[in-house]
């Protein structure tokens, strides 16, 4: 049979199986093959290499695209020189994602502006990046999404009962009403033991009754959070604001306002 008709056979087969990158890079691989003499086997393994990393490419894409996240930083974005509350080994330890794997939680507190949904959006995806899926979702959004349609609350939950590592991001900046604490005490005891909660919050524990209606939720809720979990303090300035105070900019306020009042 002639090399030309042998080749379109090929590509109709890989066509067929939906090998898709393979098809894309046989002409390639043929070449280099047939230049370093290589045996049947290294130039099949060379194929099949082209087509695992292709198809891995395009799960993280889908996973990341369906994950929600507000924007794509990792830890290697992240500025330990000015967050130097952040233990950068402790990060380190967590970015195995030994915790996803154990459906343990991590909480990360601070004021606005430290980091901490960069922290949480940088294990997201690298979570997303070694198989896992994973979702981010404000408690504003969580609490209104709940809230929405017709279908009962418990088939509206499972969007954030099925992803193995699930983000919440902004719990605190608002108090919840009741109905919407109760969702969320249902929400973690039913994530508790089975999936990972990464959680940002401007509230230390000791505020988080201020939170909730009851005492006993905010206790019920942090039982469940604590038990197997890490918690990151961040204490510093914000981020956002770190280049305008380079810039002379809160300086120039504070000047203003003392010309105004007369005092500091």
């Amino acid at each position: 049979m002639q090399p030309v008709l042998v080749e379109e056979g090929v590509r109709a087969g890989l066509e067929r199986l939906r090998l898709r990158r393979m098809d894309e890079v046989l002409g390639r691989v043929c070449e280099e093959a047939s230049r370093k003499e290589a045996s049947y086997l290294d130039f099949l393994q060379q194929l099949l290499e082209e087509e695992q990393t292709a198809r891995y490419e395009r799960n993280v894409e889908w996973k990341t695209r369906l994950a929600g996240l507000p924007y794509h930083k990792t830890m290697a974005d992240f500025d330990y020189s000015f967050q130097k509350s952040v233990d950068k080994r402790q990060i380190a330890e967590l970015l195995t994602l030994r915790f996803v794997e154990n459906g343990e939680n991590v909480l990360l507190l601070g004021p606005p502006g430290v980091g901490k949904t960069h922290i949480a959006v940088a294990l997201a995806k690298e979570a997303i990046a070694k198989g896992y899926s994973a979702y981010f979702v404000t408690m504003q959004r969580l609490v209104d999404y709940l809230s929405e349609g017709s279908e009962p609350v418990s088939t509206r939950m499972r969007i954030f009962l099925r992803p193995k590592l699930l983000v919440i991001d902004e719990v605190g900046y608002l108090p919840l009403e009741r109905l919407a604490a109760n969702w969320f005490f249902e929400l973690v005891s039913r994530r508790y033991e089975k999936g990972s909660i990464v959680l940002t919050s401007n509230k230390s524990y000791g505020e988080w009754a201020s939170l909730f209606p009851e005492v006993a939720i905010a206790s019920a809720i942090l039982d469940r959070l604590l038990h197997h979990s890490t918690t990151i303090n961040i204490r510093g300035e914000s981020y956002r604001l770190k280049d305008k105070r380079k810039a002379g900019l809160f300086n120039r306020l504070e000047t203003v306002e003392v010309g105004q009042d007369g005092e500091k």
